[in-house]
């Protein structure tokens, strides 16, 4: 067997790509029993790495949103006395 790349070590875009074949593989229904457990948990572990990468983006991004949001500081080009009143 092929030597496999463990799922954590996988960019988000290789392990989506992987687990979109895992599941054709396991719809086509062509595999035994024994190789459809292993895709089977070779599956989650690729969903798992996905969904991680996917909350991490997640909450860069709020942080991200939430700076842009945030009152500019006192003392910022506003109060400089700097350009028109």
């Amino acid at each position: 067997m092929d030597e496999v790349t463990p799922a954590e070590e996988l960019s988000f875009e290789a392990a989506r790509d992987e687990l979109e074949k895992v599941v054709q593989r396991l719809e086509d229904g062509s595999t035994s029993l024994e190789e459809a457990l292993a895709l089977w948990e070779r599956g989650e572990a690729l969903y798992r790495t996905c969904r991680s990468r996917l909350e991490a983006a997640e909450a860069r991004i709020e942080k991200l949103a939430e700076a842009l949001a945030e009152p500019p500081a006192p003392g910022g080009a506003q109060d400089s006395g700097i350009g028109p009143t």
